[in-house]
């Protein structure tokens, strides 16, 4: 392998169906910049052609060290996976200058961190296919062990759209799946997030006016509209489009919100809208809550040890935060585990980008090494 020494800079890829992330380091490893561009991958590739070209031309990097790794193969313009692995790795070979590879981290289970050229993905796709979750994992495992001398917790990386759970025994991931089929039966992925995921999915029922009343089973308003309502959710993360396609104003989300529960927004006060959102926010933390005592019990079980940490990372670890402490846990924010001798103000940005700055910190360390 090359040495990245003879390249001024490195950048790790997480290509995804809505956004495309990017993190790029400098010549020691250090981290310059975190960028996220919208990218809706499913009205086709040129979408991810433009975000490229936006993220390359902020970077303002000519050729680098790049690692790439993806969710966006599920997108319904591909047949199936393994095309839209083919066709996604394909684009990015051709659009970036520099050695470029591909993570397969299950592919060496001894230590997740393998990467491929071009000529091999077509070969290792399925262990290439939304492998993000896994370096993100990789990644908070070694640094969990390096600055904080433990070898136990629970990653919870909650994004715009899914919850990944994982793990982290003996200084490693420990997973029950490595498919997003098999994950999905273990809970290690859990489609909700706190941007698109559509309010129809967090409940068939909801609190409201003193009572509870059924949820409309419409894509009338997402997550997000809960979370600009609750005040969690940053301008700077709040990419995605709206369920009407109209603006991110308080009141329009709260307008989209009512809809819901059979309302329009002038029907009652902005408490009451408020309210409704804390009950759609409060629905999301008890199913995330679940599945997160369930992990807690298998790391318990496997590693005997009597306290274990939660890790928040992601745009709604917000979340992960909260539920640590109605569980009485030790939380420990993502960015706790980044190598910060000094501040940096791009930490909060990897955070919620982890698989990308994960992904450029491996590369890096992987050839270093080699």
């Amino acid at each position: 392998m090359n040495n990245p020494n003879k390249f001024n800079h490195t950048i790790g890829w997480d290509v995804g169906g809505a956004h495309l992330k990017a993190a790029l380091l400098d010549t020691n490893g250090a981290l310059l910049q975190v960028l996220q561009v919208p990218c809706a991958l499913w009205r086709g590739l040129p979408e991810l052609d433009a975000a490229i070209d936006k993220i390359l031309n902020h970077f303002e990097v000519k050729t680098a060290l790049h690692a790439i790794t993806m969710t966006g193969e599920l997108v319904d313009i591909f047949a199936n996976r393994e095309a839209g692995v083919n066709a996604i790795s394909a684009l990015m070979d051709a659009k970036l200058n520099g050695l470029k590879l591909f993570y397969s981290g299950a592919r060496t289970l001894a230590d997740f961190s393998c990467f491929l050229t071009l000529s091999e993905v077509s070969q290792s796709w399925q262990s290439i296919a939304s492998a993000n979750w896994l370096a993100s994992a990789c990644f908070s495992a070694r640094q969990l062990q390096t600055l904080k001398n433990s070898n136990h917790a629970l990653l919870v990386d909650i994004g715009s759209t899914t919850t990944d759970f994982v793990s982290l025994i003996n200084g490693q991931p420990s997973c029950l799946g490595f498919t997003d089929a098999a994950r999905m039966q273990s809970e290690e992925l859990v489609y909700t997030g706190v941007i698109r995921t559509p309010l129809m999915a967090l409940a068939q029922q909801i609190s409201f006016n003193l009572g509870a009343t059924s949820v409309a089973a419409e894509f009338f308003a997402t997550s997000a509209d809960v979370y600009r309502l609750t005040g969690d959710l940053l301008v700077a993360d709040d990419m995605a489009e709206t369920a009407d396609g109209k603006d991110k104003s308080i009141f329009s989300s709260a307008r989209r919100i009512a809809r819901m529960v059979g309302y329009d927004v002038e029907d009652a006060d902005m408490i009451t809208w408020n309210r409704l959102a804390e009950a759609f926010k409060q629905k999301q933390i008890e199913r995330l809550t679940k599945v997160t005592m369930v992990h807690l019990d298998r790391i318990a079980k496997t590693s005997n040890v009597p306290e274990i940490c939660i890790i928040g990372a992601g745009v709604g670890r917000f979340l992960v935060k909260q539920i640590a402490e109605n569980m009485h846990l030790n939380y420990l924010d993502v960015s706790d585990l980044f190598n910060c001798n000094i501040a940096n103000p791009q930490h909060s940005q990897a955070s919620v980008c982890l698989p990308a700055y994960a992904i450029a910190c491996l590369i890096y360390q992987h050839e270093i090494a080699s």
